[in-house]
């Protein structure tokens, strides 16, 4: 079951999502496949938002996250840079440390949240109050 109250690191440039967790496990996969098409379809996204979301990441920061290579006889690729693997690492790093200072006062706020409700299981008319989204 995926635990629907829980912390996550973004970091921020304006308003823009420069890096979070979806763009880490992104940047991972490709680091793994080798290829945005290939991290996408790991990933049960289409390979239009991989590439929208590479692209969005190599924007924010001083160069690019992820190296792409077209054509060739053995098609294209992508390769994970040296920054991109610096900032997967200290992202990474960012979690654990945000995840053990916060360990204790978000498991009482967990304490203190109501269960989420499962689709349908509202009872006719019933509104929720707020927003889900970030």
């Amino acid at each position: 079951m995926n635990d629907s109250k829980t912390l996550r690191v973004r970091v921020m440039q304006g308003d823009t999502i420069a890096f979070g967790p979806g763009k880490a496990d992104l940047l991972q996969a490709i680091a793994q496949t080798g290829s945005i098409s290939g991290a996408a379809r790991e990933m049960g996204m289409s390979y239009r938002r991989a590439w929208l979301l590479v692209e969005e990441m190599n924007r924010c920061f001083a160069s690019p996250l992820v190296a792409t290579a077209t054509g060739g006889p053995r098609g294209g690729g992508a390769a994970v840079t040296e920054l991109g693997q610096e900032v997967l690492a200290r992202y990474r790093r960012m979690q654990k440390k945000a995840a053990t200072a916060i360990a204790t006062d978000l498991r009482h706020l967990h304490s203190l949240m109501h269960e989420p409700e499962v689709e349908g299981d509202q009872e006719a008319g019933g509104q929720q109050g707020g927003s889900t989204h970030e």
